[in-house]
């Protein structure tokens, strides 16, 4: 994506700000909804094609503006019907988003950082390390250029209907970048998702799941991956800021500001870490009547990692179990596996990365500043 420093990309920016853009300008705020449309609904680029403005405000928007894309480095399409694309980054970096086509839906899978600081050890993002957060208009313009590139569904509504911020990074600790992002999804002048429809996975940063639900109240995920804390310290290292009690303290919070719906658990299979049937009777005791519903996820594997995926018939076991405890329980059917474009293998490229551990000062203090 290359910008003129000396024009505002209107890419990612919220109602709230490009209405103040506007009124800036003695224009009147409405014209933001009618720009929202053209950018997102209609996918236009040109000014001039704006033809329900005026042309004095097609000419300030052409001095003073600009529409700037992430580009698109490479394309794989999956045996499956996946989809995946890399996307630019600068300096010689990129990240990843992937399409994952169902029969009665189309979920698009989306980055927000370059990299990820929070290391995960089963994940190969968190392997690569951190670079950078990405702008509002590199994540939205993921969305963007899916939308514009894939066919249209047989009633004429666009191929992606769910997204999902599952893809490279911690959302949470892109905060700042991913709120104008959740507006324009959920908002009818851009693309009107449902916020059912939009879910915001996170690791675990507590402050910022307290904020969200005040501030774009959307579907939530949450990377368990381990029923105590003495586990999820070893493969989820952000627990050792967040445990687990912190944690579900503020999904239980986030559930009641959504008039209680379910919080979902995603909870990586790891062959003889985390797949026995004690940890299912631990998750099961942890999450009992409580608004939470579990998706096990058969661990994908990536170059580099020791981990080995927990067997099919583990998997059924600890499903069984949980369900017999009378939890909501799914396994995630893996796809995309074949061009590493399956949940925990997206890498992109992440170049000068710096490896934050979390036992470093510099981590608290990049949660806070997020």
């Amino acid at each position: 994506m290359t910008a003129n420093t000396d024009k505002i990309n209107l890419l990612g920016l919220s109602q709230d700000d490009l209405e103040q853009f506007l009124v800036a300008r003695n224009e009147k705020p409405f014209r933001a909804r009618q720009i929202l449309q053209w950018i997102y609904q209609r996918g236009v680029n040109d000014f001039e094609a704006m033809t329900d403005l005026s042309k004095a405000l097609r000419a300030e928007l052409y001095a003073n503006a600009e529409i700037v894309a992430p580009i698109v480095r490479s394309r794989h399409d999956a045996n499956d019907g996946c989809v995946k694309w890399l996307f630019a980054s600068g300096s010689g970096q990129s990240v990843e988003t992937v399409f994952i086509p169902e029969e009665d839906r189309g979920t698009l899978c989306i980055s927000s950082q370059v990299g990820c600081a929070l290391d995960c050890s089963f994940c190969a993002t968190g392997a690569q390390g951190f670079n950078r957060n990405l702008s509002s208009a590199e994540i939205i313009g993921q969305v963007r250029h899916a939308i514009a590139e894939l066919p249209r569904r047989s009633n004429g509504e666009a191929a992606v209907s769910n997204v999902v911020f599952m893809g490279m990074g911690e959302p949470l600790a892109n905060y700042r970048n991913l709120v104008p992002v959740l507006e324009l999804l959920v908002s009818d002048w851009s693309y009107g998702l449902s916020r059912r429809r939009v879910t915001v996975s996170t690791s675990g940063i507590v402050p910022h799941i307290n904020k969200l639900a005040d501030d774009c109240n959307v579907a939530l995920a949450v990377s368990l991956h381990a029923p105590n804390d003495e586990l999820r310290n070893q493969i989820v290292p952000i627990n050792k800021l967040h445990p687990i009690s912190t944690l579900l303290d503020a999904c239980w919070d986030y559930a009641k500001k959504r008039s209680n719906r379910f919080i979902t658990f995603e909870y990586v299979m790891l062959r003889d870490v985390n797949d026995s049937l004690a940890h299912a009777n631990e998750l099961a005791e942890l999450l009992k009547n409580k608004p939470a519903k579990v998706n096990l996820i058969p661990f994908n594997p990536f170059p580099g990692s020791d981990f080995r995926r927990s067997s099919a018939e583990t998997i059924r076991h600890f499903q069984s179990r949980l369900r017999d405890r009378g939890l909501v329980a799914t396994t995630r059917r893996t796809r995309g596996d074949d061009i590493n474009a399956a949940c925990g293998q997206l890498a992109g490229k992440v170049s000068d990365r710096v490896k934050v551990r979390l036992g470093e000062k510099r981590i608290g203090q990049r949660m806070s500043s997020a």
